[in-house]
């Protein structure tokens, strides 16, 4: 999801084969797999920021009820590197005692080798980076959340003179992939600063001087790498990383529309609150007019379209919870009974929707609407 920018013009045309190229181990978590349409006419362009929707084989079960997982993985490779994708994947450590590890990092990790072929949707995603900016750029990540940081890092130092901060925040040398080549990219032209904060450096990191900073990317650390100016942000990592960050951006006085997230969960966590909720007896669809409404009739709750992302995020917006997943229009998580009006879908669902369903998480309404939740 994000708040800033701007759509691919790309469109996705459903599963392909992609023929693995390569496989790099980038750390001690992390690898990457270099791929290529097995029929060279699959293949179809990205923007830095993009994912691809995988089908990763897992036992049939109520994790996997179909025998695969769908799964996103960024691109972080270079857009210039046509008819490849590089993606770069965490091997999930189980959450807990008696859990499984992760199906799709451990398949990948694994299982996967050079020639072996994986299936893949896309690309998709609208969190991109605007090419056409003129502001200076922070890219700021945790975590394997420096993936789609990376591509666009590719594209700003190659054919673009904005300035730019990287900032990635990791744990150590160890788990932190790709400083080499962001080092590099960093070396191409005059105006890009990196900045590396690990939270619990080794004492090779020390030693060796790996990182710029120790601990966690706080207010302090923003202000003295970041001088007086209107940046636009781009933000991606985990959920605590992600909380912390975008409060912490937003208090320094940063607008909304300048802040561009990839973050699967909702909006409001990342705003610690909700707005006021507005609430109406349930009716009957109102006649189309100049005030689009959303009635959410099992809550008793109408809301004003005010040109939210998707309906998704509105519902979120007045303190609903639908069920969600993916938010890109993939695993139909976050399908909902449609009683009135039309919708139309920025984003194309994966999985073709019975009359009267819709996918909350990539749709937008028509005009009014009435939904059963």
């Amino acid at each position: 999801m994000s708040s800033l920018s701007a759509r691919a013009n790309t469109k996705s045309s459903g599963f392909r084969d992609l023929k693995v190229v390569a496989k790099t181990r980038e750390s001690a978590i992390i690898t990457s797999f270099l791929l290529e349409p097995k029929d060279a006419r699959d293949w179809r362009p990205y923007e830095p920021g993009q994912f691809l929707v995988f089908r990763i084989p897992g036992p049939k079960e109520a994790s996997a009820p179909n025998g695969y997982v769908l799964r996103n993985y960024s691109v972080s490779g270079s857009t210039s590197d046509v008819g490849r994708y590089r993606i770069s994947v965490k091997r999930e450590a189980s959450p807990r005692p008696g859990l499984p590890d992760g199906i799709s990092s451990t398949f990948l990790h694994d299982e996967i080798q050079v020639g072996d072929v994986l299936t893949a949707e896309g690309p998709r995603g609208d969190f991109v980076l605007d090419t056409k900016g003129n502001r200076p750029v922070v890219l700021l990540s945790g975590g394997v959340g420096l993936t789609p940081m990376v591509s666009m890092l590719h594209a700003l130092a190659s054919d673009d003179a904005r300035r730019v901060i990287f900032i990635h925040a990791c744990e150590n040398g160890d788990i932190h992939a790709f400083r080499d080549e962001v080092s590099d990219l960093a070396a191409l032209r005059p105006g890009i600063t990196v900045h590396f904060c690990y939270r619990c450096p080794t004492d090779l990191d020390r030693s060796e001087g790996r990182f710029n900073s120790e601990g966690l990317v706080s207010r302090d650390l923003l202000q003295a790498l970041l001088p007086l100016d209107d940046y636009d942000f781009y933000l991606c990592g985990p959920p605590p990383f992600m909380q912390a960050v975008y409060t912490t951006v937003r208090e320094l006085g940063v607008p909304k529309e300048r802040v561009a997230y990839e973050f699967f969960g909702p909006a409001t966590v990342l705003d610690g609150g909700q707005p006021a909720i507005v609430a109406s007896p349930a009716a009957e669809i109102e006649p189309q007019g100049t005030t689009v409404t959303v009635e959410f009739r099992r809550s008793g709750i109408k809301a004003a379209w005010d040109g939210t992302s998707s309906l998704l995020e509105l519902a979120e917006d007045q303190g609903l919870q639908p069920e969600f997943s993916c938010r890109a229009g993939v695993c139909s998580t976050c399908k909902s009974r449609l009683i009135g009006g039309e919708v139309d879908y920025f984003e194309d669902p994966l999985d073709e929707l019975e009359p009267g369903e819709v996918l909350l998480c990539c749709s937008r309404p028509r005009g009014s609407i009435v939904l059963d939740i």
